[in-house]
């Protein structure tokens, strides 16, 4: 009887380790959010030993545990056709009601730290089904090829590559698009791949046809500073952590793990490259009320070694933060949505901010109650309601 109590003991301490994750406040579901990050915090940390023993690699452990296999079929009310643009493999959805005019479009790039996540999930689909059919728009979800196996810059050239396939006048004339109502559109990973090909696409003059909108949702946008207050204040937040949001970095550029090590310690940018800092100083570039009282530190250089080894992420195709103000001016009309409870949340102010100050004209969504990932948990109430505000914004700008 004694064995079996501190079995049941030791069962129930390992049960509520797992579900018991403390939370804002302010959340609206907060038992309801616990008891849906139980499962990833479990796949977490079964991949980290999994990899400690030599077992794979984090990624692909995680990939392995969250694959479904699934492919999204056409409806009754959108024609769902599994293609290739240039190469790159995507799924556009089109709207079967009948269309007098040339429909808008919309180019979604899916979330997963550069290293998960795909165009097929069931999120991503079903966001794609909605958008489609709301806006009466054809929406083209794009995959690109992951982390660790690919890395920078193959994940923002697949993208790109696909994004300007598309752009061509005789394949939006296939799918029935309106040339003047296009809009590129990501979440997480996928709003700095979004955010990228965004910058890219304004100056590249072998491109005729431009966006009319970018909508960037809770993006990553640089990897220089990981002591910002978001980050500071999410340390451990359910769904991404700040070191799981490095891990997702370092693996963008290498496996190698030194950079990794480098950017945990904040020691991997070096001297020569610290006029950048300028340019995510969240202390000039966040409102009062987001810096709290947090003092900001001078940067802690490191050696000109991963620089070289690594410059991917001195990139701005890899961090758009880094832009300078003149690359800025010209961008679209731009929908930027950050929650508060996230390590992200400062990347997508600054940028607001920077974006502000070149004369873009930005829409800025903050959500106070809402978390990393606060779209795809459609379990979540708050979810829905984010969904309905991006689609709204959409229809009224695109």
């Amino acid at each position: 009887m004694g064995r079996k109590l501190w079995l049941l003991l030791i069962v129930g301490v390992f049960t509520a380790y797992y579900i018991y994750t403390p939370v804002p406040e302010n959340f609206e579901e907060p038992w309801k959010l616990m008891w849906l990050n139980a499962p990833m915090k479990v796949v977490l940390h079964l991949a980290t030993f999994a990899e400690f023993l030599g077992l794979g690699h984090f990624v692909d452990i995680i990939t392995s545990a969250l694959n479904t296999d699934e492919v999204p079929t056409s409806d009754e009310n959108v024609t769902v056709t599994q293609t290739k643009f240039d190469d790159v493999p995507v799924f556009v959805y089109v709207p079967k009601r009948k269309s007098e005019a040339p429909r808008r479009a919309v180019f979604y790039i899916h979330g997963g730290g550069w290293c998960i996540g795909d165009a097929a999930s069931p999120f991503y689909d079903l966001l794609s089904r909605w958008t489609a059919e709301r806006l009466d728009a054809v929406v083209v979800s794009t995959n690109y090829r992951l982390a660790p196996k690919y890395h920078f810059p193959v994940q923002f050239e697949d993208v790109y590559s696909a994004l300007k396939w598309f752009l061509q006048e005789d394949i939006l004339k296939k799918y029935g698009v309106n040339p003047k109502r296009i809009g590129v559109s990501g979440d997480s990973a996928g709003g700095n791949l979004a955010a990228a090909v965004a910058l890219q696409l304004l100056h590249d003059t072998n491109v005729k046809i431009k966006l009319k909108i970018q909508a960037l949702i809770y993006p990553a946008l640089q990897p220089l500073d990981f002591d910002s207050p978001s980050y500071q204040e999410n340390t451990h937040m359910p769904v991404l952590s700040r070191s799981l949001m490095i891990r997702f970095w370092s693996e963008y550029f290498t496996t190698d793990r030194s950079l990794e090590e480098a950017m945990l310690s904040k020691r991997h940018v070096p001297a020569q490259w610290g006029h950048l800092f300028q340019f995510v100083n969240w202390s000039s570039l966040l409102p009062e009320r987001y810096v709290k009282g947090h003092v900001y530190h001078d940067p802690t250089y490191g050696s000109v070694h991963l620089s070289k080894k690594y410059p991917g992420f001195l990139d701005i195709r890899a961090a758009p933060l880094l832009a300078e103000d003149d690359k800025l001016r010209g961008l679209p009309l731009t929908y930027v949505l950050t929650c508060q409870h996230d390590v992200l949340r400062d990347d997508g102010i600054m940028y607001v901010t920077r974006l502000r100050n070149a004369g873009v004209p930005v829409t800025h969504n903050h959500v106070e109650d809402g978390m990393h990932g606060a779209l795809s948990f459609l379990k979540l109430k708050i979810s829905y309601r984010l969904i309905k505000e991006y689609i709204s914004w959409l229809k009224e700008n695109l």
